[in-house]
This record gives C-alpha cells, structure tokens and sequence, in this order.
C-alpha cells in the first residue's frame, strides 16, 4: 500500500513560495554570471561610459540621486585586479546558484542540502558585511536568503520523505 504525503493549503503556500524564491535565486545567478563575464569582456574606460550614459538622465534631474552617484563610482573604482576579483566574484556566485536552482528543480536531495549550506555560507559573509558597513539592501538580501534557507529545509525534508515512502514501495 502507497502512503501519501499530506499537503494542506498550508503546505501548498509554502510550496509556491518556495518556487517563488527559487526563480528570484536563479534570475539572480543569472544577473551575477552576466554581470561577470561583462566586466571581463568591458575595458574600464567602456564601463564608465556606460555607468555615465545610464545615470545621466537621473543625475541631471537629481545631481545628488544616491543610486547614480553609486553606480558611478562603483564603475569608475572597477579597475585592474578589483574588476578580476568583481568578475570571478559574481562568476562564481552566479554559476554556483544557477546550477544549484537547476538541480533542485530536479530534484535531486543533494542540491537542496548544498543550496541550504552555500546560501548560509553567503549569509555569514553578507552578515560580516553589514557590521563593517551597514546596508539596507545588504540586510534586504540576507533576510531573503534566510527565507530560502528554510523553505529550502522544508521542502528537503518533504522530497526525502517522499523518496523514502518510494523506495518501501
């Protein structure tokens, strides 16, 4: 006899969020391995005409818009061995989740508990960030990657279950 795994509406919220945050994780893998192989393929000086040509518009409305005068210095610190470290950074990061997602909507149980452990890992490092230098959007970020953190868990433990009752069967 076949035992179900029981879903409530509960567990069907948290399944579709789960989801949710899954595609937000692997647009962001995919934003970070652009973002990547940008910054190996843009010289400096094209990075700043770029950073320049983007936030114009905003900057002369608003000379002292905080978002266009970040990416502007962002683009024009971006040189030599800081633009390898930003591109092997999001590289690295992008690949990391991109396949990670991949694999857990594959459901394969080894990829939920990696995508649980990297994306603590990204936590602590994000959480060390922010008591050097406090950032919302730093704080935004950890608080999301907590959240898939334990969707990520009950879900794991969801699909184990169900690999199990499986494999009695």
């Amino acid at each position: 006899m076949m035992e179900k795994v029981e879903t409530t509406p509960q567990s069907n919220l948290t399944d579709r969020a789960f989801k949710v945050g899954l595609f937000f994780k692997g647009f962001d893998g995919l934003l970070e391995t652009l973002g990547g192989i940008m910054l190996l393929i843009i010289s400096p000086e094209q990075l700043n005409h770029l950073a320049r040509w983007f936030t114009q518009g905003e900057l002369s409305t608003d000379p002292n818009d905080f978002i266009a005068a970040h990416i502007l210095k962002t683009a024009h610190e971006l040189t030599g061995a800081s633009l390898i470290f930003g591109a092997a950074y999001l590289l690295s990061h992008g690949v990391v989740k991109l396949v990670l997602v991949v694999e857990v909507l594959r459901n394969h149980l080894w990829a939920y508990r990696a995508l649980i452990g990297v994306t603590a890992a990204f936590v602590v490092y994000q959480t060390y960030r922010m008591a050097v230098k406090f950032s919302l959007s730093m704080l935004l970020l950890t608080v999301f990657d907590l959240v898939i953190i334990y969707l990520t868990a009950i879900e794991y433990k969801k699909h184990k279950l169900r690999q199990e009752i499986h494999a009695k069967s």
